[in-house]
């Protein structure tokens, strides 16, 4: 696991995968279709994150490139903060897509992640991907 530092915060657009956990390829490939781009070209995500009924919540985005892409492409926008993440690269990630949920297991392990923080994969091209989970600032200086 490394820690990320987020610059700045993320604006980005999308819409929730309803049938979650099935449909999640098929939701990013209407996504891509949508803006045109492919993910060498702009960087997509998977947002999660549990709902007060304890179903997991879950999201496919895409990178804002210009202000009104959401209502351009009749989409919900979302911001990821900024500030630090615990990280894992999970590599060649289209073959390992049944073992995404056991990294994110790994990661909200760690002392030092905000687990009411949304799970957030970034896709930054077709073979790479990165999962992140926020760190909880009060934690950072005496976690492991």
């Amino acid at each position: 696991m490394e820690i990320y530092n987020l610059p700045h915060e993320l604006k980005v657009f999308g819409f929730q995968v309803k049938s979650f956990p099935v449909g999640i390829g098929e939701a990013f490939n209407e996504l891509i279709n949508k803006t045109g781009d492919s993910a060498d070209s702009r960087s997509y995500y998977g947002i999660s994150y549990m709902n007060k009924d304890g179903r997991m919540i879950y999201n496919v985005a895409a990178l804002e490139k210009h202000e009104g892409e959401a209502e351009k492409y009749n989409c919900e926008r979302f911001i990821i903060d900024k500030g630090e993440y615990v990280t894992i690269t999970v590599n060649d990630w289209r073959k390992k897509t049944d073992c995404i949920k056991d990294v994110f297991h790994e990661i909200i392990q760690d002392s030092r992640v905000d687990r009411t923080k949304p799970a957030v994969e970034w896709y930054q091209n077709d073979h790479e991907m990165m999962c992140m989970v926020q760190t909880d600032p009060s934690k950072n200086e005496t976690a492991k």
